[in-house]
């Protein structure tokens, strides 16, 4: 099969699906090897950027999508309904910043973070499709559940995979778990749309020693604001 009928291919299949597709997936259907679809994959994404096109092929972690540009937004959002836009409160970013460096962390554990209830924050994220259920932790007393963050999440913030989020200069889980982050999320590529999103998603980064000598949490993102597909 010729390389532009594969191309063809692969583009009415992530179009058409309008959510991420694997990379097994995209074997199953083409039947060609993975590298020979990350190649052709490759070609695909760097055709898309050089013609200018308004939809661009991006990467999360073993999947592939479709979705527009995000300098297009401001003229999508002024045709489209705005009404599921994300609205993330300050207190959800940083429950979203504390679940995305900590996978598989429980509903107390963000709580003894932050100091304050966490219930609504994660029924709100969960609602945004941002966070998921990463299982019963069966160790602990009352096997608790335990999140993590989604495709959603990646492509909100513009990362391809978890690895990408910036390293910590501090991260530790002490014996009453407490977990000292000084950096969360920042991505300044998503300025535009996270202004977009929500006025009022800012939160600052900040130092300041209490008595035990500890450090707090105090998240940091620019206005947030998730990507839209077409």
């Amino acid at each position: 099969m010729e390389i532009t009928k594969i191309k063809s291919i692969l583009e009415a299949i992530l179009f058409a699906a309008g959510r991420p597709v694997s990379k097994k997936e995209i074997m199953l259907s083409i039947e060609k090897s993975e590298e020979d679809i990350e190649q052709i994959i490759s070609e695909m994404q760097e055709e898309y950027k050089k013609e200018d096109r308004g939809i661009e092929l991006i990467k999360l972690e073993d999947s592939y999508q479709l979705c527009t540009k995000k300098e297009l937004h401001e003229y999508i959002y002024s045709v489209l309904d705005k009404r599921n836009k994300p609205k993330l409160s300050n207190a959800s970013l940083e429950t979203l910043a504390i679940i995305a460096y900590n996978p598989r962390i429980t509903r107390a554990e963000v709580e003894a973070i932050r100091g304050v209830s966490a219930d609504a924050c994660i029924y709100k994220l969960l609602e945004y499709g941002l966070i998921e259920e990463a299982g019963k932790l069966v160790d602990l007393p009352g096997k608790p559940r335990s999140y993590r963050t989604t495709n959603e999440f990646l492509k909100m913030f513009g990362y391809s995979s978890l690895k990408e989020l910036p390293e910590l200069p501090k991260y530790k889980l002490d014996e009453n778990k407490q977990i000292v982050i000084d950096e969360i999320i920042e991505n300044k590529e998503d300025e535009e749309l996270i202004r977009e999103n929500n006025e009022q998603t800012n939160i600052e980064s900040n130092k300041e020693n209490n008595t035990n000598n500890n450090e707090e949490i105090i998240a940091k993102s620019n206005e947030t604001s998730s990507q839209e597909e077409e």
